[in-house]
């Protein structure tokens, strides 16, 4: 493995090229990247990077993300087949149904949501910004948020807004937490706290002691310490690799993303020798759905 790590520095400072990888990415992945952070994070540096070569370990709606912010460099997603179950819950021909439904209303598009869902959505939010996305509508408007109905019950309660959810949802959050998994953690760790991700159950979330993004989660380590994390183990276990000072639990070790997972070291090194599998996006649905993700860049 440190063989193929030493091919991808030089191969990737001969190409000029650039790794971003997700919080969710195993642990010689995040490594190996340039930078690393959850959804919003790397929009923001995907709009702001200047490489001729973009290697995305990630799942294809963040390929995607980076492909329509970044249109001059060439986007490659080291595995074809990495989707996300969560935006495949719902497509173009659904959410124009769903919105014929409600006439007026504002459409909250999660990120994690393909690029045609995008195109037909007023503005996108992350789990870092969907209650500053959802502030910054019009206290008249009813708004559908789509695709997760936890991240979105979650910012209306949060919120007070009336918001109608689309039923979908991360397969990983959803099923990887118990009841019975907080009650193990809290007896046997009375002094640590509970850091849980908006994606999750809302029986979960209203355990949590604090509600958070995986870049708030990172954030919230520096200053603290004795934490359970409830959210996909990619970041547990890297926070636990770069922080081996401080006390940092998963609250189960079912919760893995097999999507995020199935880019290996291997899979980086051959997107950087044969720059497969580009991603490209149709260019009108591209324009629109830019207009979605610049609104949200737009809001600070």
């Amino acid at each position: 493995m440190k063989d193929i790590a030493q091919t991808i520095k030089l191969l990737k400072e001969k190409k000029q090229a650039l790794i971003l990888a997700h919080n969710y990415q195993a642990l010689e992945i995040q490594d190996l990247a340039d930078y690393r952070g959850d959804s919003l994070q790397l929009s923001i540096l995907s709009a702001e990077l200047n490489s001729p070569l973009i290697i995305f370990c990630g799942v294809r709606f963040m390929a995607e993300t980076a492909a329509i912010l970044n249109p001059e460099s060439k986007v490659i997603l080291p595995v074809q087949d990495a989707g996300c179950p969560m935006a495949d819950m719902i497509n173009g021909d659904q959410l124009r149904e769903f919105k014929a439904q409600y006439p007026d209303s504002v459409v909250v598009c999660y990120v994690n949501s393909t690029v045609e869902v995008k195109a037909e959505s007023d503005i996108c939010c992350t789990s870092s910004n969907a209650l500053k996305v959802v502030s910054s509508i019009d206290k008249d408007k009813t708004i559908l948020f789509v695709p997760d109905r936890n991240l979105g019950s979650w910012v209306a309660k949060v919120s007070g807004r009336k918001i109608i959810t689309w039923n979908g949802y991360c397969p990983t959050h959803q099923w990887g937490f118990t009841a019975q998994d907080i009650q193990e953690m809290r007896t046997s760790h009375p002094d640590y706290e509970l850091l849980v991700h908006p994606e999750c159950d809302p029986l979960i979330v209203a355990e949590a002691d604090h509600v958070m993004s995986t870049g708030g989660m990172v954030n919230y380590l520096q200053e603290h310490d004795r934490l359970i994390i409830a959210t996909e183990n990619g970041l547990t276990d890297y926070l636990k690799h770069i922080h081996p000072e401080k006390k940092i639990i998963s609250l189960s070790p079912k919760a893995i993303c097999q999507n995020m997972r199935k880019t290996r070291i291997e899979d980086v090194l051959s997107a950087l020798q044969d720059e497969q599998y580009h991603i490209q996006v149709e260019p009108d649905i591209a324009r629109k759905a830019r207009l979605s993700i610049d609104r949200m860049l737009a809001i600070k």
